[in-house]
């Protein structure tokens, strides 16, 4: 890769640098270009993401570099983690244009509070500082509180969004407060020198270091909406506008994910007995309440806010494997689910009309009647969801219960497939209720071409994946080969 020094210094960087600079020019766009239906701003905001994807592309063959004094990395998990939370903003922008259009939503607010959210999200994955930690999340929080709240004459939405705020903030401030303990521990904010720190003093300031660490990991499970802190997401995803529940749903997911692993394996990797034992009650509350609670929902939009609960323990699974193979099945089921959470609700989406929500999931009887392809697109993420063969989500669950069994917990392993057999309740049951029950109208179903073609793709991959996962499984596990 031929590049000046000075290009260099900066490349890492040029993702977000383009991105920040590009929502601006849209904001200002949408401010003082007159436009039809919004149009010139959504096409803006579709060129910048493809761009910024091309820039991380780009940068892929770049080793590991970090800049900014310490605080920024590049690395290959980062550039993998980037490059599809930007493909789920690209999906998420296709899904709800006509939606936010025929709801009086307004567009170019939708359009850069998501781009700003999403340079939130890059920032996050590349953090190598405390500080940036912090800076990234605020940046991906503050825009998704607003994005709730969008629809104004929604009470609902407006709820959700004051829940959304309130237990965000409360997650920031714990977050902030057990980075805070880490630093009076380690007296640095860079992730290398704390992880350095806690090598060379075990056993001193362990009593501070543990509270630290235990802060923490409730922050990050209140981001991720890991039981028991996740009070918050079945509100949230039921109030919010569809459009922003999908958002919501898929790529701060990624974030997330990207988040723990520069703070847990990045951060404090010293202190995995701690943190392996904190994740793994998380992960089988999560799995337990995820799996249960979704069976008796009526409201398809809660059932996959459970559903998401559930999700987000199994891929905790991966993480406290503590090695690089688990880490690897983490991501790649972690990129599974919010490929699935976005199938999921953009049918959702294309099936809601102006004034008639799509939330029950009785209003899904006899889709197969009205639209077969629809129908099976939906089954491909239910199934997938439920980790069924020959779909990408059995290889997601695959991927961590084989991690969880290299390093000896086949117990835990065990419990989690038994859960899963329970949770496949729930997704047959939105199938049977497409396929065997009558429908309620014969009214075709109309939507935009782009928006079906983009369903297709998405729920294609879904098929893709799961008969050829080699490919991106190898790509994760070589994001973290340097971790071996």
């Amino acid at each position: 890769m031929s590049m000046s020094p000075e290009i260099f210094s900066w490349a890492p960087a040029l993702p977000e640098i383009f991105l920040l600079g590009m929502t601006c020019l849209i904001l200002l766009v949408d401010l003082f270009v007159r436009q039809k239906a919004s149009l010139l701003t959504y096409s803006l905001t579709q060129l910048t993401l493809v761009v910024t994807g091309l820039m991380v592309l780009w940068l892929f063959d770049l080793p590991e570099t970090i800049i900014f004094s310490h605080s920024f990395i590049w690395d290959p998990i980062a550039g993998m983690l980037k490059l599809f939370i930007l493909i789920a903003g690209l999906f998420a922008f296709v899904y709800a244009r006509s939606y936010i259009r025929e709801r009086n939503i307004p567009q170019g607010e939708y359009y850069v509070l998501g781009l700003f959210s999403l340079l939130g999200m890059l920032v996050l994955v590349s953090s190598y500082n405390f500080l940036t930690v912090f800076l990234g999340l605020e940046l991906t929080s503050l825009p998704l509180y607003a994005m709730v709240a969008i629809q104004r004459d929604s009470a609902e939405a407006t709820e959700a969004a004051m829940k959304y705020f309130i237990m965000g903030a409360l997650a920031s401030a714990m977050l902030l407060y057990g980075m805070s303990m880490i630093y009076g521990a380690t007296h640095s904010l860079e992730l290398a020198q704390i992880s350095s720190a806690i090598a060379a003093t075990a056993t001193q300031n362990q009593l501070i270091l543990i509270f630290g660490l235990v802060f923490i990991l409730a922050g990050l499970a209140f981001k991720l909406g890991a039981a028991p802190f996740h009070m918050w997401v079945p509100d949230v995803y039921q109030g919010a506008p569809t459009s922003v529940t999908l958002f919501v749903s898929s790529a701060p997911k990624i974030a997330a994910f990207g988040m723990a692993i520069r703070l847990l394996v990045d951060g404090v990797p010293d202190l995995v007995g701690q943190w392996q034992e904190v994740l793994m009650v998380m992960a089988i509350a999560s799995i337990a309440v995820g799996n249960i609670v979704a069976i008796v929902q009526s409201n398809l939009k809660r059932m996959l806010a459970y559903s998401a609960i559930a999700q987000i323990g199994y891929m905790s699974l991966g993480i406290l494997a503590a090695t690089p193979v688990g880490y690897a099945a983490a991501m790649f089921y972690m990129i599974s689910y919010a490929l699935m959470s976005m199938g999921g609700f953009a049918i959702l989406l294309l099936l809601s009309k102006k004034g008639i929500e799509i939330e029950q999931i009785s209003d899904l009887r006899g889709l197969n009647a009205r639209s077969p392809w629809l129908a099976f697109m939906m089954m491909l993420v239910m199934f997938s969801m439920a980790g069924i063969p020959p779909l990408v989500g059995f290889f997601a669950k695959l991927g961590v219960l084989q991690a969880l069994i290299l390093v000896h917990k086949v117990w835990l392993a065990t419990l989690a497939l038994l859960f899963a057999i329970i949770g496949a309740y729930y997704y047959i049951s939105v199938v049977k209720v497409m396929y065997f029950e009558e429908p309620k109208e014969l009214a075709p179903i109309v939507a935009a071409p782009d928006m079906r073609l983009a369903i297709s793709i998405n729920g294609l991959i879904l098929l893709a994946l799961g008969m050829f996962p080699s490919e991106l499984i190898q790509m994760c596990r070589t994001a973290f080969s340097l971790l071996v």
